[in-house]
């Protein structure tokens, strides 16, 4: 009869009173990016190929520098004979 009331899920009372900070101002959303299938496969086709075409350069650039040679030492060896 004299027992205090207690309620049925205490929470003890806030220290220091809950005030709304300033609200963050509004983002704006990144604009969506979408690389879509067909300009991936241009890129990669397009690494391939020049991929190819360096590769072609490259292996005529030293078949002409062996041919350069060659020719320079048979020239040498005819020139010696005279």
């Amino acid at each position: 009869m004299f027992l205090p009331k207690y309620p049925d899920s205490p929470t003890p009372p806030s220290v220091y009173p809950h005030t709304v900070a300033d609200q963050m101002p509004a983002r704006r959303p990144a604009p969506q990016i979408s690389v879509s299938t067909g300009a991936v496969a241009a890129v990669l086709v397009g690494g391939v190929v020049l991929t190819a075409f360096l590769a072609a350069v490259a292996v005529a650039a030293v078949s002409v520098a062996v041919a350069a040679v060659v020719l320079r030492s048979l020239l040498r060896d005819q020139h010696r004979r005279r």
